[in-house]
């Protein structure tokens, strides 16, 4: 069973950066697809990017060109490097690995 841990969020003014962590434990994090997703008040959970056990990576159409997603399958990371932050990217970000979450890093941009 993985468990996974966020790590990350806080606050930034707008076209400013936030790295987002997610910590795994578990034997077969390396196999995993790992997505991060977000969720702004009043609004439903959307991915925001995802990364296969090979490396390759989608995502919301939203966030390219200012997100990048990637993973250390050595240390059970992955990361989310937000840049160009914008106020709509206020929201609680949460790491997933298949029907497994993590319990969430808020994000607040302000403008």
């Amino acid at each position: 069973q993985v468990q996974l841990v966020e790590s990350g969020g806080g606050l930034v003014q707008a076209g400013g950066s936030l790295r987002l962590s997610c910590a795994a434990s578990g034997s077969i994090f390396s196999t995993n697809a790992m997505g991060w997703y977000r969720q702004a008040p009043g609004k439903q959970r959307e991915l925001v990017a995802a990364i296969t056990s090979g490396g390759s990576t989608n995502y919301a159409d939203s966030v390219k060109g200012r997100f990048t997603i990637s993973r250390d399958n050595a240390k059970k990371m992955v990361y989310l490097q937000m840049n160009s932050l914008k106020p709509e990217d206020t929201a609680v970000y949460y790491c997933k690995s298949t029907t497994v979450w993590g319990k969430g890093t808020l994000v607040t941009v302000s403008s």
